[in-house]
């Protein structure tokens, strides 16, 4: 990531420790003030967007650092580990909200909500959805997942408060809205913690090129020589900003070594200008 986006991306993460830290003063006094475990449990799922923004920060951190011997292809996938924490700590957040919500329906008490609780849902809603698109905006732009992943903690958030901000109305003929909405939200959380673990484990655990990716590649390789080339046999390793692609290439029988060699570095040095990817190939006689 180069310093302009690394501004970026850690320019977003200290906005959202800020914002989400404000905010979850405002929903945490709403909630105590109306003794709603659906809007108290909403102010905590803030505070761990602060806590999920403080990983982000220290992931782009470890990520920018250059290649050295112990990690000779960088420390990019440190933000795939920082998406993995914001993962998981969005589950236990909806954990601890199915709980919550289980124990307001067992002792079946009614909440009374006032109109600093309706005030500070409406302020939650719109800030956490425009802190979601800053954040996917700054995600498009940097390439950073843990910042998308940031992102749909936000979205997360506002989803949630719109959802207990129609429960806020509701909640003066219904008794068991508040604990229900609780669960509700939960599981709102836990999809969201489910997309951001599935993106980042995909990336870690190796995924195959993606056709536009072969497309060019192929491109490339028939433009550096009037011979017949075939690549095949990919493997891509995907390390934050930094891309390592191996395949093989089929080449006439009869040509030299030094042919063959020049031919490959011709090859792997577009490939490199055009596609930003550093590739290694391995030549095969065509038989």
């Amino acid at each position: 990531m180069d310093q302009l986006k690394m501004h970026n991306a850690l320019t977003a993460g200290w906005v959202s420790i800020i914002v989400n830290s404000a905010l979850f003063v405002l929903k945490f006094l709403a909630g105590i003030s109306t003794g709603s475990i659906a809007i108290i449990a909403d102010a905590w799922h803030t505070l761990s967007d602060s806590l999920t923004s403080v990983v982000v920060v220290v992931g782009i951190k470890i990520s920018s650092k250059p290649a050295d011997k112990e990690h000779p292809f960088g420390h990019g996938r440190a933000e795939l580990i920082a998406a993995l924490i914001i993962g998981v700590l969005l589950s236990v957040v909806a954990f601890n909200f199915i709980l919550e919500g289980v124990q307001r329906l067992r002792t079946q008490l009614p909440v009374s909500y006032s109109h600093f609780a309706v005030i500070a849902t409406i302020i939650s809603v719109l800030v956490k959805e425009g802190m979601a698109q800053y954040a996917f905006t700054i995600a498009r732009r940097t390439g950073s997942k843990s910042l998308k992943a940031d992102g749909w903690h936000h979205r997360s958030d506002a989803i949630s408060s719109v959802v207990i901000l129609a429960g806020i109305y509701l909640g003066k003929t219904i008794w068991w809205i508040d604990g229900t909405l609780g669960i509700v939200v939960a599981f709102l959380i836990f999809y969201a913690a489910y997309e951001i673990l599935k993106d980042a484990m995909n990336t870690m655990m190796g995924e195959i090129p993606d056709r536009g990716l072969i497309e060019q590649v192929e491109t490339i390789c028939k433009g550096e020589t009037l011979l017949d080339v075939f690549p095949h046999h990919y493997h891509i390793h995907r390390y934050g900003n930094h891309t390592e692609l191996t395949f093989h290439i089929k080449l006439p029988d009869g040509l030299s070594l030094y042919d063959s060699h020049e031919i490959a570095t011709r090859i792997e040095l577009r490939i490199l200008d055009e596609m930003d990817v550093v590739s290694t190939i391995h030549m095969e006689p065509m038989r």
